[in-house]
């Protein structure tokens, strides 16, 4: 790319924003130039309006510091200065979804962690490698919205990375049931151990909104695209717990399945470490090189010692075992807020960008 596409990050100072500030350092196709968030921190430096609250577990970049941050409110100000922005911003989904259209509106497209857009019937919500081809209803979305070049797209949530891409992989075996309980991470609800203590040593067994989303989303993504919109698969069903356990990184899931042809286990991991998508195929900055590995060790996947496979892209499988009420069960474990979050969106904004979506203005 001759010249770096000019990107702004809305909700800039939050624990999702400060990770897209540290994936996009040096980032080969995109430069952060452009810092956004609520009016209580628009006019202060970014090192000034974030303070101690930086949570990340490297440096805050140099090049970020003295970015003056401006007022995620001021849409048009703020879209004039980029190319296109990441939205992380920390409002009620009802003014998500009003300002996020309020950008695509002004010809910037945006590349979204929230949710509010996430069932929107024309926005796209990609794991790259499992459903790039849904950025097709892209077109349909403009036509709605009135722009040429403006649109949103979104990435789904983190609960679901370390085992949807399973289900892509073991496609052609009919996956038809699953029971999933997933272990997450605090850094999930944007949070260190330092600002939440009660998490040492305990465990809740409760996240809101999130079974519904562990058992929808993955629907969503295996879907397709219908007359302009996209329609979720029937199949497989998916019922789900989650947990959130004094872990700072990675999401766990423990998943039964059913299968409508009966696979071997050989089959299943053949699969998994075969099973790639356009992001390796285009050979996209973040891709990971291997999507999925598999561990065979009895006490793997682990968090302190596979959460950041592929630097946190990549999704670790384990312990794929026959079972005595379901053919197979397995465990999964992704990282959260890369992967799961901000690396997600980067990586679909690479897909956007290699397929012609997202370009100069």
């Amino acid at each position: 790319m001759d010249q770096k596409l000019k990107v702004g990050i809305l909700g800039a100072t939050g624990m999702v924003g400060q990770r897209f500030i540290a994936l996009l350092e040096d980032h080969p196709w995109f430069e952060v130039v452009t810092v956004a968030a609520s009016p209580r921190s628009a006019g202060k430096t970014y090192e000034e309006a974030v303070g101690d609250r930086w949570k990340i577990d490297t440096p805050m970049p140099e090049a970020v510091k003295k970015l003056v941050v401006l007022n995620v409110n001021d849409v048009e100000h703020v879209a004039s200065t980029v190319d296109f922005v990441f939205s992380a911003v920390d409002m009620s989904k009802d003014e998500i979804k009003a300002i996020e259209e309020a950008y695509a509106k002004t010809e910037t497209p945006v590349v979204s962690n929230n949710s509010a857009h996430r069932w929107t019937p024309d926005v796209p919500m990609v794991v790259p490698e499992i459903n790039a081809a849904h950025f097709d209803v892209i077109p349909d979305q403009k036509k709605r919205l009135g722009t040429t070049r403006g649109f949103i797209a979104v990435k789904p949530n983190c609960s679901i990375q370390s085992y949807a891409p399973c289900l892509a992989a073991w496609k052609e075996f009919g996956p038809k049931e699953l029971v999933v309980t997933t272990y997450q991470a605090i850094s999930g609800a944007g949070k260190t151990f330092k600002d939440w203590p009660e998490m040492v040593g305990n465990i809740i067994p409760f996240i809101g909104g999130e079974e519904e989303k562990s058992e929808q989303e993955p629907l969503r993504v295996l879907g397709k695209v219908e007359n302009g919109v996209i329609v979720k698969a029937e199949m497989p069903k998916i019922t789900c717990q989650c947990v959130r356990v004094p872990v700072l990184n990675g999401h766990t899931a423990a998943v039964f399945i059913n299968f409508e042809k009966k696979p071997t286990k050989e089959q299943l991991i053949k699969k998994l470490v075969s099973f790639k998508g356009f992001p390796q195929e285009a050979e996209l900055p973040s891709a990971p090189k291997q999507f999925i590995q598999y561990l065979g060790e009895d006490n793997r996947p682990q968090v302190t010692l596979d959460v950041d496979y592929e630097n946190g892209m990549g999704v670790s499988i384990g312990r794929l075992r026959e079972d005595s009420m379901y053919d197979f069960k397995f465990i999964g474990l992704s990282h959260n807020t890369v992967r799961g979050a901000a690396g997600g969106a980067v990586l679909c904004a690479e897909a956007l960008t290699a397929k012609g979506y997202i370009a100069k203005k």
